[in-house]
């Protein structure tokens, strides 16, 4: 027992005796080392996240992107601030949507075309959105644990996002936050959607280019035409293209390729190539880049690429007022409670929901002008 008092540090605090909380353990930072510790742990302010971000600092992106998600009224007026200090890095970098049918492996293509691109020269962030739990609210799959390789690469940057029930399979405040990874200095953005059908449109108005990922051998050509998401898609990939599946990718990229004359192509005068890859044996992903760089060639040249960010940035607006107008309508008193009335009569089926609709808004014109 002496023998183990003689080891502590000399300062006891008083009345501590031999047992108190505080004492100096190896390998812990003391007090004289925690400075930065504490710097990084506290709330940065919105120039230092700006200051932060325009650095490079992954830490700083993290706590970015966390604040403009949070649903909070006192994070908004730092979010816009932050928001606003790194307005001018908007348009650096490449916007490529990501989508597939169930299966085509979305997150493995990822992680072999991230490596690819960093092993190119390029930043890469990844924002793969998640299903999110209906009763959680959180993400369910966890992209960070299906892109091992590619979580580890200093050059990329990986944002799990929950989709939080958007119906275009992305989050709420994605625009946001790839306006931060730009600032960040990431020129690829690639953003994995649910693939949910039809909604994927809403991933159109936020990209330049959208990838659609198929399999063979599932009849998923058929179905994919049906959900209308080849017709907005300006490249095709066949993934799964190695092995024994390889001659029927093959043939499924020939139908494809002919699917493809017959359909109007979402950007003018550009016809959706069709390429089979491989994600497990990385073939074909340089060919792919190639296709985006001309792709991105073709719409520089006519026109459409500053048509299409001024169009991103319209929807952008409409989307943040479309949300604001409900949010500050909710909040007005007396909103909730009646909100909260006429969904009951809703349920109990004293009101159908089209007359209740109608009820609630009215309640604007009884507002001061």
């Amino acid at each position: 027992m002496n023998e183990r008092i003689e080891r502590l540090p000399a300062w006891v605090p008083e009345g501590g005796g031999g047992v108190y909380a505080s004492r100096e353990v190896s390998g812990v930072p003391q007090p004289g080392r925690l400075s930065a510790v504490v710097t990084r742990a506290r709330a940065l302010t919105a120039p230092e996240l700006a200051d932060g971000l325009r650095g490079g600092d992954r830490g700083a992106l993290a706590r970015a992107i966390t604040l403009v998600e949070s649903n909070a009224r006192h994070h908004r007026e730092k979010a816009r601030a932050v928001l606003e200090a790194v307005a001018e890095a908007g348009g650096r970098a490449r916007h490529i949507g990501i989508s597939g049918v169930p299966g085509a492996g979305k997150s493995t293509f990822i992680e072999a075309f991230g490596n690819m691109l960093c092993d190119l020269g390029h930043k890469v962030a990844v924002l793969a959105v998640d299903p999110s739990s209906s009763l959680s609210g959180g993400s369910i799959l966890g992209d960070k644990t299906r892109m091992e390789t590619l979580s580890r690469r200093p050059e990329c940057f990986i944002r799990p996002s929950p989709s939080a029930g958007a119906l275009g399979g992305v989050g709420r405040k994605t625009r946001e936050t790839i306006l931060l990874c730009e600032a960040a200095g990431y020129d690829t953005v690639l953003i994995e959607t649910v693939g949910v059908g039809q909604s994927e449109i809403e991933v159109r108005s936020m990209v330049d280019c959208f990838l659609l990922l198929m399999i063979a051998g599932a009849g998923d050509e058929l179905q994919g035409m049906k959900k209308g998401i080849i017709e907005i898609a300006d490249i095709v990939a066949v993934n799964k293209a190695d092995g024994d599946n390889l001659t029927r990718a093959r043939a499924t990229r020939a139908e494809l390729e002919r699917v493809m004359t017959f359909l109007s192509p979402v950007t003018e005068g550009w016809r959706p190539p069709v390429h089979a890859v491989s994600s497990l044996a990385r073939e074909g992903l340089g060919d792919l880049w190639s296709a985006i760089g001309a792709f991105y060639s073709h719409v520089e040249a006519t026109g459409q690429f500053a048509a299409r960010r001024a169009d991103q940035s319209v929807a952008w607006w409409r989307a943040l007022v479309d949300g604001e107008l409900r949010s500050r309508f909710l909040a007005r008193p007396g909103i909730a409670a009646r909100v909260a009335a006429l969904e009951d009569r809703i349920r109990r089926g004293a009101i159908a929901p089209s007359l209740a609709a109608e009820e609630l808004l009215a309640t604007i014109d009884s507002f001061p002008e």
